[in-house]
């Protein structure tokens, strides 16, 4: 592998890569890991020092669903990970794909072990600082790190940022939120320890009783109390993630956009905030369990649901998702809910009784899932640029399904096959033979239609 050489003033790389994908969450470590594994060279970017993004540094405590409850559908690199991470996760049964645990120090592991496998070289604490584009592409990268700063080029650029950086800032088209721009609330995500297990398992049911779905929940006499004033919604999910260790995706934080960084430090400041005020407020409404817990860790990152959506050479659309439609040029299948957090501006406006009737049409039966097409990943414009995550080209309604760890990883495979393919030839994504690209997915154990 060539070595990087970084500069205390910009200066272009003498490195060459084949793939260099930038952000090491979910997509970004199954996209860096398959593009090597198929033969080109691959650098992987990290701003931050631990892959994993919403399971490890932001530590989100439980995956969503990896079946459609007949079957595994979220199989290859996205099952591996899987498979390795739940080793540790002893109190839940080897059966349980469905909101298994996760052990983020176990997971960090994971990921780092997969990348170094498959011969990915890895730069941690290395930003994003520019694109460089050139008519219908994207020419180099500009990164910075405690190095300094440098210039890298590739012959095809994967973009796991979650926010579409790349693809951005290289000139591609993109939508944001709903119509005003509103994006979904973040949640800055803790973990409580010294919690009782015997009491949190029977009294309230692992947990399922403090969520918002159960009307004679906590949380509600919380809010009702007045006495912790940042606890003001019922989001209040958690899960037992080790002995009398229990990790919180609860609260939200609203008005935060990941492009602005004031937003996000505001919101790092409240979410400590806030996650102290859970702690007291579980300790008092739920002493069974909670009476001499401790708040152990708060995350490192904040976690956020929705920021920009690329317009790729196709727009997955809310009909099919509802239609459960599959396609030529798919490279995964995915069967998560619809699952939109709504902004301070949508809640307001939200007709419950509406809501509770549409609800049920947003979740698929048994057996049932959905195709994403490879045109979703290839941003309208861009020769040399591939989206894996978040950020693919879909609606509104359907980027919250297809924005959750499982269905990322699978994405990220794809494009990492995707991307060491075009990079063998002119680097052109949109001319990858998918018949080609979906026969090596299904080699590696993906599941597509």
């Amino acid at each position: 592998m060539p070595e990087l050489t970084f500069y205390p003033s910009i200066a272009e790389s003498k490195d060459n890569w084949d793939v260099i994908v930038v952000g090491g969450g979910p997509a970004g470590c199954s996209a860096a890991a398959a593009a090597s594994r198929d033969g080109a060279r691959t650098l992987l970017i990290e701003s931050s020092s631990a892959l994993g993004g919403s399971g490890t540094n932001a530590l989100v405590p439980a995956w969503c669903p990896f079946s459609d409850k007949q079957q595994i559908v979220y199989r290859g690199l996205a099952q591996t990970v899987f498979d390795a991470a739940r080793k540790t996760i002893r109190h839940v049964p080897e059966s349980w794909v469905d909101w298994t645990p996760i052990d983020p120090e176990r997971l960090k592991v994971v990921y780092d072990n997969l990348l170094i496998e498959h011969g990915v070289r890895v730069c941690f604490q290395t930003m994003l600082s520019a694109v460089i584009p050139v008519f219908g592409g994207i020419d180099g990268i500009v990164v910075t790190n405690k190095a300094g700063l440098a210039r890298l080029n590739a012959k095809v650029y994967v973009d796991c940022t979650g926010d579409a950086d790349v693809a951005a800032w290289g000139g591609a088209e993109f939508s944001k939120g709903d119509d005003n721009g509103d994006v979904m609330p973040a949640t800055h995500c803790f973990i409580l320890t010294n919690v009782d297990d015997i009491a949190f398992e029977h009294v309230y049911g692992n947990g399922t009783s403090l969520e918002r779905t159960n009307s004679g929940s906590a949380i509600y006499k919380i809010i009702d109390s007045g006495k912790y004033p940042l606890i003001t919604d019922s989001h209040c999910c958690c899960t037992k993630i080790g002995p009398r260790t229990v990790g919180f995706n609860a609260g939200h934080l609203y008005g935060v956009d990941s492009e602005k960084p004031e937003t996000l430090a505001r919101a790092s400041m409240d979410g400590r905030k806030l996650a102290a005020q859970y702690r007291d407020a579980l300790a008092e409404f739920c002493p069974e369990a909670f009476s001499e817990c401790f708040l152990v860790a708060t995350a490192n990152v904040v976690g956020i649901r929705e920021s920009r959506r690329i317009i790729g050479d196709y727009v997955l659309t809310l009909d099919d998702y509802l239609s459960r439609r599959s396609f030529d040029d798919e490279i995964c299948r995915n069967s998560y809910f619809i699952d939109i957090h709504q902004s301070l501006a949508e809640a307001a406006k939200t007709d419950s009784m509406n809501a509770e009737k549409i609800q049920p049409l947003l979740r698929y039966k048994p057996g049932e899932s959905h195709g994403i097409p490879y045109r979703c990943l290839t941003p309208r414009g861009l020769r040399n640029v591939l989206v894996a995550g978040r950020s693919i080209s879909c609606d509104r309604p359907v980027q919250g399904s297809v924005r959750v760890m499982p269905v990322c990883l699978a994405m990220g495979e794809a494009a990492g096959i995707a991307a060491a393919m075009a990079s063998k030839s002119d680097g052109d994504v949109h001319r990858v033979d998918t018949k080609v690209l979906r026969h090596r997915l299904i080699e590696e154990g993906g599941y597509v239609l």
